[in-house]
């Protein structure tokens, strides 16, 4: 588990980087490639074996933010695009145990340290909630934006930009910034053991967004140009999807 946590870091912070600026974001695949390199190092990980694993690793790394990029763009890839996602966590977690005990700098400071939460906890285990955290603020919503891409809820880019006519986005908006705020809520609450309290985050979601739909719906069943069942499968598409990665994180946390 802990070479897919280190692996997951890096994916989930060069996601981060390239949701900002182009001249920031064509740094995406560097910064990622060094995180899991520098967290390496600071767990202790080493070995010839740790070494090999996550640079062959960095291969479908790269492909995901390849491929990821070109699915939102033109609307093609994202079988690619997911399929490397995968294929780096399945090759991280499949020879899990070949992997060396975590330690080295990372393990003496969470020794030495007094921090509230985090003091006297396993460096596997903190690399592991690191991920998660990067994961749910930027890797989930590039999947749930392909997802919605690849079953026509989201226009990519190069389509969006010579229609006149508004997305569903444009209608519910706030949702990349929601999504992330939700998982990581979902995502809090589940290591808390309040689990009753993370589904209630759930079924809020849903209450709060229904008024928002209903009242933007006209006698012709269309919100603003877009179809009310389009903006319907964006929403429901998008939030399931979005849970479910939340969900994925949070049994992989326990």
């Amino acid at each position: 588990m802990t070479w897919l946590a280190v692996w997951l870091a890096g994916v989930g912070l060069a996601d981060l980087v390239r949701a900002g600026r182009p001249a920031v974001a064509r740094w995406a695949v560097p910064v990622g490639a060094a995180a899991v390199v520098l967290l390496a190092l600071l767990a202790g990980l080493t070995a010839p074996v740790d070494l090999l694993v996550l640079a062959a690793a960095l291969l479908p790394f790269g492909l995901w933010v390849r491929y990821s990029r070109q699915s939102l763009q033109t609307g093609t890839g994202h079988v690619a695009a997911l399929g490397s996602l995968a294929a780096g966590a399945v090759w991280c977690l499949a020879l899990s145990g070949w992997a060396s005990e975590p330690g080295g700098l990372l393990g003496r400071w969470l020794t030495w340290a007094d921090v509230p939460f985090v003091g006297g906890v396993s460096p596997g285990r903190v690399l592991l909630v690191l991920a998660l955290v990067l994961v749910n603020l930027a890797t989930a919503n590039v999947v749930v934006r392909l997802v919605l891409v690849s079953v026509g809820a989201l226009r990519p880019t190069v389509r969006a930009a010579a229609r006149v006519d508004p997305e569903p986005a444009e209608q519910l908006r706030g949702g990349r910034l929601l999504g992330p705020m939700e998982r990581l809520v979902i995502l809090g609450l589940g290591l808390a053991g309040q689990l009753t309290a993370a589904g209630l985050v759930i079924a809020a979601k849903g209450l709060i967004r229904f008024p928002e739909l209903q009242a933007k719906r006209s006698e012709t069943t269309t919100v603003d140009g877009v179809g009310i069942d389009e903006v319907t499968e964006y929403f429901l598409v998008g939030s399931f999807v979005s849970w479910i990665l939340a969900l994925a994180g949070l049994a992989l946390a326990r």
